[in-house]
């Protein structure tokens, strides 16, 4: 019976304890799924991969390709979720827009171009680049297009221009056609110049949304499949926090120098600074500047479509008004140079685009100052360089006086501006005639007669 009774107790008690542990289990899995489902959102959050925003609000020129393509190629060694481009662009260098695309297409990120804000642009160069992007959208109030090809530097022959015209035409249509989007409409943005509003351009399959701003932008594109070089990848950019990457100084200031007016500035203060350093040796400054100047003239003249026939005509200028100071001309050298400088300017950069040519408001003030410069403040400068001294020994030659005494060729003594000089002569010369200096040595003065 006491056996039973044991045997009883013990089983009681250790199903007592298994229910027990069964419920601790429970307990315990419940608290973890429940930490898990409250974790996961806000680990989700933390997980989002970030979208780079750059900006291009001018000329596509290198130092822009550079800006982008150097954002593009960190945003791939960072694992970024896409690169937007928000662009306002007239166009710009042929070069630069091809290693823009070349970079938006070996992107394994997606890059998004975004023609924004309201009132931007996305013509010439600007429309092969948003044809190549991953993803093409613009904002309201804004158009694309025009993307004829223009001469950049020289003028192309008919020969010549077709040949431009047909390798851009091919080679928009196959950005169109390996986005999927209107090679067509492309085509015809090339070879005749046409531009589509922002409703026009989603109507015919240019681009691929229309969004009223950044954020509504990202929204849009969520769960977009693109295609990128490593495959095709779900875009995840809904609520993702989005990274401004501003333009670096270095790239600013050459964007800043590749402005055909700043150019222009900078080429015209180079000749200053150099001038000033050649006649005037050892001011050192001027040169200095001067030299720095020129080489950033001429860093953004590799940038912008220059004629080399008004760049001579500019120094022709410069010329012939430093010629005007040392030849009497009656003012003819000094109306030659000025007609040089403005046509000179007027031809130094030649495009259809007003964006790649210099303001009028800008040259006539230049051409002006420039000519006051060299006639007046240099002229100035070389008659007072040439005028005779007035003071110290320099200052008694040619100096009229009278005889004191009879002057010899050893001795005399002579009347000069209320002073008495010892002086002699080759001639003999009578006390009281009329006397001119020859020459100064040391308190002596040599004379001759004088009228």
């Amino acid at each position: 019976m006491t056996n039973r009774v044991a045997l009883l107790t013990t089983v009681l008690v250790y199903k007592s304890l298994w229910y027990n542990f069964t419920m601790l289990k429970k307990i315990i899995f419940f608290f973890v799924v429940s930490c898990l489902f409250i974790s996961v959102p806000a680990f989700s959050n933390v997980q989002k991969k970030e979208v780079i925003v750059i900006t291009i609000n001018g000329v596509i020129n290198p130092a822009s390709a550079e800006y982008i393509s150097k954002s593009i190629k960190r945003a791939n060694e960072q694992k970024k979720e896409a690169v937007v481009i928000e662009l306002d662009t007239p166009g710009g260098l042929d070069t630069s827009m091809r290693e823009i695309v070349k970079n938006i297409i070996g992107s394994e990120v997606p890059v998004i171009v975004y023609v924004s804000p309201s009132g931007a642009r996305a013509a010439s160069a600007g429309t092969f680049i948003t044809l190549s992007a991953h993803v093409a959208a613009m904002a309201p109030g804004t158009n694309i297009g025009a993307a004829h090809p223009v001469a950049v530097g020289e003028k192309m022959d008919k020969t010549m221009a077709e040949k431009a015209t047909n390798d851009s035409a091919a080679y928009i249509k196959s950005l169109a056609e390996k986005s999927g989007r209107n090679a067509q409409w492309a085509e015809n943005a090339v070879r005749k110049s046409i531009s589509a509003t922002e409703a026009e351009a989603l109507k015919e399959n240019v681009i691929d949304l229309v969004s009223k701003d950044l954020n509504k932008l990202l929204l849009d594109i969520e769960g977009r499949k693109v295609r990128t070089i490593m495959g095709e990848k779900i875009l995840r950019t809904a609520n993702a926090p989005v990274k401004r990457e501003e333009m670096g100084l270095r790239h600013k200031i050459l964007n800043f120098i590749s402005d055909p007016n700043v150019a222009y500035m900078l080429m015209l203060l180079g000749f200053y600074g150099l001038f000033f350093e050649l006649t005037n040796p050892g001011a050192i400054f001027p040169g200095v500047i001067g030299g720095i100047f020129l080489i950033l003239a001429f860093y953004a003249f590799q940038t912008l479509p220059v004629n080399y026939a008004g760049l001579l005509l500019i120094i022709l200028a410069i010329i012939l008004f430093i010629l005007e100071i040392k030849i009497i001309s009656h003012g003819v050298l000094t109306i030659g140079g000025v007609v040089a400088m403005v046509i000179g300017s007027l031809m130094l950069f030649e495009s259809p685009g007003p964006f790649m040519k210099l303001s009028f408001f800008l040259i006539l003030p230049s051409v002006i100052l420039t000519a006051l410069f060299f006639t007046i403040v240099l002229g100035l400068a070389y008659k007072t360089y040439k005028r005779k001294p007035v003071t110290g020994s320099e200052g008694l030659i040619g100096l009229k006086g009278i005889a004191s005494t009879d002057i010899t060729n050893d001795s005399g003594m002579v009347l000069l501006h209320g002073e008495i000089w010892s002086a002699y002569s080759d001639e003999t010369i009578s006390k009281g005639e009329k006397i001119i200096v020859v020459s100064v040595t040391g308190l002596k003065v040599k004379v001759k007669k004088g009228n």
